[in-house]
């Protein structure tokens, strides 16, 4: 996160954030980046049209002097990704630090994580790296989306299903009283 505050057009803020796996148990952590959706929800659904994607398939953050800060951007992405950051009234996003990807050079966060959980590179170096295989089409519910970025799989799987439902409990008898939970939050 430190690295992204860094990359020149990014003005000293963090275009990634990290999600904690499992806050109360472990202090790991997983940075969430823009996937750069091929067909990008994000932009689909922004009424001014201030989410542009490049030709290579960089989505990138909304256009300053188009966003009106709805936040539909940030309801949309399946991903979780986009912020509102409402001291600049703007929507902020990764957009895989385009000043120095499209020179050629890497994205900060990918130039200093040290166990290479961010790397940037051919699809094929990964593949010869890792056990894992490089995943870059997710299901979401009926929804397919595909990405240019992946994420790391088992070396059977082909996508991987976010489908909401299959995290839901199965019966009534396991669903909890919310207003047993809403006592106990008090």
């Amino acid at each position: 996160m430190q690295a992204c505050m860094e990359c020149d057009t990014h003005r000293g803020r963090s275009m990634i954030h990290l999600e904690f796996v499992d806050r109360a148990m472990s202090t790991q952590t997983s940075p969430v980046v823009c996937m750069h959706c091929e067909d990008p929800a994000c932009a689909r659904v922004c009424p001014a049209d201030a989410i542009k994607q490049t030709e290579d398939g960089i989505v990138h953050s909304s256009l300053k002097p188009r966003c009106i800060g709805c936040s539909n951007c940030v309801l949309a992405c399946p991903f979780g990704v986009p912020h509102y950051v409402a001291q600049i009234d703007q929507m902020m996003k990764c957009d895989m630090c385009f000043d120095r990807t499209s020179i050629g050079k890497k994205p900060m966060c990918a130039t200093v994580c040290p166990s290479q959980a961010l790397y940037y590179g051919r699809a094929e170096d990964i593949e010869r790296m890792r056990v894992e295989t490089p995943i870059s089409q997710f299901q979401f519910g009926y929804q397919t989306v595909k990405t240019k970025v992946r994420l790391m799989s088992s070396p059977s799987a082909d996508q991987l299903d976010f489908d909401i439902l299959s995290f839901m409990p199965e019966s009534e008898d396991q669903v909890p009283d919310i207003t047993e939970l809403a006592i106990w939050g008090n």
